[in-house]
């Protein structure tokens, strides 16, 4: 293993595709969004274990969840949340990273205050725009239903997206609690939107089981897995994702975080690339794990031995399975290569 200071690593090109706007929000600006507005809070140190992970909290996906549920109390203007996107892209170009699918749930922003759908999605919109326009990072749009709510909220943010892919939303992603509800209903509603031009990205085989890998190819036609690491339970599924050129969202610090794997060095990574997996490497959540996409640049070659040829090779992996035109990702693809390192 090398040692190499986490500074080299802020200094690679970067391509970010799983990073939830819900989970990228600074906790100065909580601070200042619960001044503004009058909400009841504890002070810093007592706001920083409701909205992220510290040391002491149990590795479990309900302690993980129950960050968003504090942050949903947040979003409360238009201001705001085009704050916090505009602040995501701005945090992205810090760690240097040149592409960015930023996903986000309107059922969570709109919650607090019940705002349309319509109005937080074009809120969103906006502050991409002006992100970056401002800090020159690349950025589209995913927009997430959960299973656990209804096809009816569905099936209408959909329509909305579908509307709006003009306006950089470029994809659909179903995330929410595999465990206790099932994919399968909502998969007429992603055919929909697959034959109406978005991609599809699915959350599956992170706290689920292998199966749900399996659906996500085969019956939602999903291009991208959103974390997917239970793959390596099952080699004929291994095999379908290997054929098909699946593309994985692994995110290692997350899944270590909410109990996924029990620890880092136990993370499936290394094995899903030496089974010819499409893998590459993203945050999630990173203000909720207080991480960058650095530092888990640093975490996969530094703690699980992945080496730089093939970080180098899953950041252009990352380039090209962007939800972009394939022009756009092949341009993509080429300036990385030419920006890093010649002895990589």
């Amino acid at each position: 293993m090398h040692n190499r200071p986490i500074d080299f690593y802020r200094s690679l090109p970067k391509v970010e595709l799983h990073r939830h706007l819900e989970g990228s929000l600074r906790l100065d600006t909580i601070l200042d969004v619960a001044r503004t507005y009058h909400i009841d809070i504890p002070g810093s140190d007592g706001l920083r274990p409701l909205v992220q992970v510290v040391p002491s909290d149990p590795r479990s996906s309900q302690n993980f969840l129950s960050k968003f549920e504090t942050l949903r109390k947040f979003y409360r203007s238009p201001e705001v949340i085009q704050r916090i996107t505009e602040e995501a892209i701005a945090d992205a170009a810090v760690d240097n990273v040149r592409y960015m699918e930023l996903r986000f749930t309107p059922a969570a922003l709109s919650k607090v205050n019940g705002f349309a759908l319509s109005e937080v999605m074009d809120w969103v919109i906006e502050g991409v725009i002006k992100g970056q326009d401002q800090h020159q990072v690349t950025t589209r749009l995913i927009v997430s239903v959960n299973r656990h709510e209804s096809l009816e909220l569905a099936a209408q943010v959909v329509r909305l997206a579908i509307e709006r892919r003009d306006s950089g939303i470029v994809g659909l992603d179903l995330a929410g609690n595999e465990n206790g509800y099932p994919s399968s209903p909502f998969e007429p509603i992603f055919r929909e939107a697959r034959e109406d031009g978005l991609n599809i990205t699915v959350h599956a085989g992170e706290w689920g089981s292998v199966e749900n890998v399996a659906e996500a190819i085969n019956l939602f036609k999903a291009v991208r897995i959103g974390h997917g690491v239970r793959v390596m339970d099952d080699p004929a599924i291994v095999d379908l994702a290997s054929e098909r050129g699946t593309t994985f969202e692994v995110c290692v610090t997350s899944n270590y975080q909410s109990g996924v794997v029990a620890s880092v060095s136990e993370h499936p990574l290394r094995s899903m690339l030496e089974a010819d997996l499409n893998a590459t490497i993203h945050t999630d959540d990173p203000s909720i794990s207080q991480i960058t996409l650095s530092d888990e640049y640093h975490l996969v070659c530094e703690q699980l031995g992945v080496s730089l040829v093939s970080l180098r090779e899953r950041v252009l992996a990352a380039a090209r399975a962007a939800f972009l035109p394939k022009e756009e990702r092949d341009s993509l693809a080429a300036t990385l290569e030419g920006e890093f390192p010649g002895n990589i």
